[in-house]
């Protein structure tokens, strides 16, 4: 969850600058375009780079990504954090107190996370090369070898994502598309890259492809509470006064359409297992929308529809065979989470 919070800094640094310069409608534009990446496209991606490697370097193609017990959590708080921003949507603003509600919530997520087991500890033989290099350095300059890595990576955040957010903007205006298109899917897929690389280089390696993918689902809980939660407050402080962020009907669309989209993933995780046709259907439904952006409400119908039907299959699951999804039984029987 920590890695996941860190490698959404580029993310973080554009947002705010957006509620900084108090560019409202830009502000829901990357939040929810990149809300929308990370399920549409990132969670298929880490599914069908497994079956690709796994396919090629053992001849047996996996049909689905089984998760662990301990990770029923991250799914229950990834519900906890959408609901919540469903009655942020049916009030239509986003305010400094629902700020930190999003961050209570983060917040005891933390903690219940931090109490449980942890998992298996990574082969230093896997990491990158500057990661090997500082771990062969005694404890000291370990710590500031880290600590230095972070200031330069904060400054180089600080120096260019001001710059970074007006090339957009140009680059908008010389193709002819709407900037809230252009920052909705490009800012997103630019910031959110380091992310990737690092769930991408995990799935490709066998026994991985959960980590990989809870990494992204992590992160679909940062953004949805303390990315969101960021905002209010910086455009606040930039005013100079508290005043709620309101939205517009095309706000009210965007929101909609991305939490139809969260709350259908959610829903198909609560087996704790993620299977190809899943992760198509998710591919080829954020393609849709990417393509031809028009169709919101439409997209979000189809969202709500395959909810609907993985509900009412869990409805007759409990009521036939008293059969409770994976995550809810984990839930329920605390010693399997915290053995």
């Amino acid at each position: 969850s920590i890695l996941a919070w860190l490698q959404t800094l580029p993310e973080f640094a554009v947002e705010a600058q957006l509620a900084w310069s108090q560019q409202r409608s830009l502000m829901i534009a990357n939040l929810t375009g990149s809300l929308r990446l990370l399920v549409g496209l990132g969670w298929p991606m880490i599914f069908f780079t497994q079956f690709y490697f796994q396919g090629t370097r053992q001849n047996k193609f996996i049909s689905k990504i089984d998760l662990g017990n301990e990770d029923s959590l991250s799914v229950l708080f990834l519900f906890l954090s959408i609901l919540y921003f469903v009655v942020i949507l049916l009030k239509g603003s986003l305010t400094c107190w629902d700020s930190a509600i999003l961050i209570l919530i983060y917040a005891a997520y933390l903690v219940i996370l931090f109490k449980l087991p942890s998992h298996e500890v990574e082969d230093p033989s896997d990491l990158p090369w500057i990661s090997k290099q500082i771990l062969r350095l005694n404890r000291g300059p370990q710590i500031l070898s880290t600590i230095g890595l972070f200031l330069v990576g904060g400054v180089a955040l600080y120096l260019s994502v001001e710059p970074f957010i007006h090339v957009l903007q140009k680059w908008a205006v010389m193709a002819g598309i709407s900037t809230f298109v252009f920052i909705q899917w490009v800012s997103p897929f630019l910031s959110e890259f380091p992310e990737k690389l690092s769930a991408f280089n995990w799935a490709r390696q066998k026994g991985k492809a959960p980590m990989a993918f809870m990494n992204m689902v992590n992160s679909n809980i940062n953004q949805w509470t303390m990315l969101a939660a960021m905002i209010p407050i910086v455009f606040n402080i930039s005013l100079g006064r508290f005043e709620p962020l309101l939205f517009d009907e095309v706000h009210h669309a965007e929101l909609a359409l991305t939490i139809a989209q969260s709350l259908l993933a959610g829903i198909v995780l609560l087996d704790l297992s993620f299977s190809l046709w899943e992760a198509a259907l998710l591919f080829v439904l954020w393609l849709i929308q990417f393509v031809w952006s028009g169709l919101r409400w439409e997209i979000t119908y189809i969202y709500l529809g395959w909810t609907l039907i993985e509900v009412l299959k869990w409805v007759y699951l409990f009521a036939k065979e008293r059969k409770l999804p994976r995550a809810f039984e984990v839930i329920r029987s605390p010693g399997i989470l915290f053995k």
